[in-house]
């Protein structure tokens, strides 16, 4: 396991509770939680452990599992000099992997993936925007169906390739609501609309690109510790100029996840989720590798006794 590669979950990974266990038992985990509530100027123990309907919005979920990520990163780190071969996200998990290859100041972090959020939402606004997940389809027939329906005017885009037979679509929610028949008759199992008031990685977010792009030139580093996956590329990038430019695509493009770790596989024995459990279910689809989860001390312990 000394030659891992760390994976950091994305939006839709966020519950009430998670980071109480390193918040009650590390002192570590409490500073940074402290010190990050400070940043933004909302309370993130109040956000994260009492319940509140705010942690299902884009811009408190974003920072509050970017933080989550990097307490459990950073306790690991403490106690393990293992250097990863390269680290990747799914979607916001980009900026977590960012910030674990010192890319990034993790307060920076918070800050720029709330403010993130907020880009999101805003250039969502009015628009009905909406995610579907569908299961049972593969790529060409979806990236196929979406763009034979584009040519008719419904706003529909591919938007996550979560696994084979996993897809995730973005659009309008009308769109994406009137096409199920449609995805149904072509062979998927299911097809979900998903409770999100955004359309992630799709044209419709495009508004939100030069503003994060200057958040992106204020807080990125000239130098990172190992490569980055990029979800645009699923290929490495190393620099503050390239990252600048496949995270402002990365609004509007695709998240390749699945293309990202098959490209990875090879170069690697395990992987390590920091501060969630999604990514390996989902990896348990694209590859025989084991993934280990760090969500807890317990689990913490577990990874850490296996290197």
């Amino acid at each position: 396991m000394n030659n891992s590669i760390f994976i950091f979950p994305g939006q839709g990974s966020q519950k009430i509770g998670m980071g109480k266990d390193f918040y009650d038992n590390a002192p570590l985990a409490k500073k940074m939680i402290e010190k990050a509530s400070q940043r933004v100027g909302f309370d993130f123990t109040a956000l994260l452990f009492e319940e509140n309907d705010r942690l299902d919005q884009t811009e408190f979920a974003q920072p509050a599992i970017l933080l989550v990520s990097l307490i459990a990163h950073r306790l690991f780190s403490e106690q393990c000099k293992v250097i990863p071969q390269s680290v990747l996200g799914h979607s916001l998990g980009e900026f977590s992997a960012l910030s674990a290859a010192s890319a990034m100041d993790y307060l920076d972090a918070v800050e720029l993936v709330h403010q993130r959020g907020l880009l999101m939402k805003e250039a969502c606004e009015g628009i009905n925007a909406g995610m579907m997940a569908l299961l049972g389809l593969d790529d060409v027939s979806v990236e196929n169906l979406t763009c034979k329906e584009r040519e008719l005017g419904k706003k529909v885009w591919a938007a996550n390739y979560n696994g084979d037979g996993q897809i995730v679509i973005a659009g309008n929610k009308d769109d994406l609501a009137s096409l199920e028949p449609l995805f149904k008759e072509a062979g998927a199992k299911k097809a979900v609309l998903l409770p999100m008031s955004v359309a992630s990685h799709c044209p419709l977010l495009s508004s939100a690109q030069p503003k994060l792009e200057e958040y992106l030139e204020k807080w990125l580093k000239e130098s990172f510790a190992m490569p980055v996956i990029s979800n645009v590329t699923a290929s490495a990038y190393q620099s503050k100029a390239e990252a600048k430019r496949l995270l402002s695509e990365q609004l509007v493009s695709p998240v390749k996840y699945k293309q990202s770790i098959l490209h990875v596989e090879n170069a690697t024995d395990s992987f390590i989720e920091f501060g969630g459990s999604v990514l390996k279910g989902l990896n348990k689809r694209i590859t025989q590798k084991p993934t280990h989860s760090i969500t807890d001390m317990k689990s913490l312990d577990e990874v850490l006794a296996l290197l």
